[in-house]
């Protein structure tokens, strides 16, 4: 196919030899046709079938805000010819990344790095990745396509940080600790027997249909428990840079406990997020649904705390949202009392303009948060509070 610049020498060759002719300009005409076949030598130079192996990689594959992932294309001239002219073009969500290849000899393979785009959070798709080949001049090029799409993952930016103390006795042990008071332990799943398994809590129905000893898995419910209310309100937010924040602050909170194998129960006022129990790819599952989070035209906050009415008591909560519309945020008084303790994170530059709740029964401790850094120092004197 003609590039814009070979279209362009194609029509001002074909007017230039139309003119020569029409007054008899012979200048005219050979500059014309000098035109018309260097885009005939350019087409020729592009037309042969380039034969190249390409394959491309993501390097990491899930990889937080801000964070660098490259993608790595490995070239080989699976040919007898070098080839030269040869530009790598990668699409990443909606901007185009573009390589040029150096020269590649007959047999010869050669790695290609390049920086994707990670500024926002979600998941990008990447590709198809396109080779193309064109002649000196630019007036030509065969573009051709290797390989299906990927997804790079782009998810919310944490730091790390300590769980929040709540509840009188707790097993910090973890949720399968064989030390727990039993009256603190409830029925999780069902798992195959490990050496050491308390026989008592062999499930021999199981055992029999699957013919592999199965065991109950109990969990304790008396281990700390991290509610949050992420506010994706768009009005609830000076900026989108304001929102990104509040998921990374919401994200490093959440990680903190589901570290620890604590459950996790996250939700918002266009409803639930996700809940988790305390095992050990929580961590990792939260930060994949994080990713996804966006903004909401819900006028109110109020829906959020609606299935809190019914929690059933204890643990942490912790609420997240900007400087900007408060509208709904005064129903957390309905539902503060059910939890031990509660904390508000406000997302954003603290201003004499920004609404102020306090006065609406919901007088928890506030946090200004305009940074990570901030969440840091902030989140660890109220873990000592």
């Amino acid at each position: 196919m003609l590039s814009s610049t070979g279209w362009g020498a194609t029509a001002g060759g074909a007017a230039l030899i139309a003119t020569g002719y029409a007054f008899g300009y012979g200048e005219a005409v050979a500059l014309g046709a000098a035109c018309v076949i260097a885009v005939v030598m350019a087409t020729a130079w592009t037309l042969p079938r380039p034969q190249l192996g390409a394959e491309r990689r993501i390097a990491p594959r899930k990889v937080g805000r801000g964070d660098p992932a490259e993608g790595v294309v490995a070239l080989t001239n699976t040919g007898r010819r070098t080839r030269r002219g040869l530009r790598v073009t990668d699409r990443c969500g909606d901007q185009q990344v573009t390589v040029d290849v150096p020269l590649l000899r007959a047999g010869a393979a050669h790695d290609l790095r390049y920086a994707l785009p990670t500024a926002r959070r979600g998941r990008v798709p990447v590709g198809p990745l396109r080779v193309e080949r064109t002649d000196p001049l630019g007036l030509a090029r065969r573009i051709r396509s290797y390989g299906a799409s990927d997804i790079l993952v782009v998810r919310p930016r944490i730091c790390l940080l300590p769980v929040l103390p709540s509840g009188q006795a707790h097993h910090v042990e973890g949720p399968t600790s064989d030390t727990a008071d039993d009256g603190s332990l409830t029925f999780h799943a069902l798992r195959e027997y490990v050496l050491g398994d308390d026989l008592r809590r062999v499930h021999w129905r199981s055992t029999a249909r699957t013919g592999t000893l199965m065991v109950r898995q109990m969990v304790d419910v008396s281990l700390p428990h991290t509610t949050l209310v992420l506010d994706t309100r768009q009005s609830a937010y000076a900026s989108e840079d304001d929102f990104e924040l509040a998921v990374d602050c919401a994200a490093s909170i959440a990680y903190a406990a589901a570290r620890s194998n604590f459950p996790v129960h996250l939700v918002s006022e266009a409803g639930p997020v996700l809940h988790t129990e305390g095992s050990g790819n929580d961590g990792e599952a939260l930060l994949d649904r994080l990713a996804l989070v966006r903004q909401s035209d819900v006028k109110s906050a109020a829906a959020a705390f609606d299935g809190l009415e019914h929690h059933r008591g204890g643990g942490a909560l912790v609420v997240v949202t900007g400087t900007g519309d408060t509208d709904g945020l005064s129903a957390l008084g309905r539902v503060r009392r059910r939890f031990e303790r509660v904390t508000m994170l406000r997302i954003g530059a603290a201003t004499a303009a920004a609404p102020d709740i306090t006065g609406s029964g919901t007088d928890v401790p506030q946090l200004h948060i305009a940074s990570l850094d901030a969440l840091l120092a902030g989140w660890r004197w109220e873990a000592v509070r």
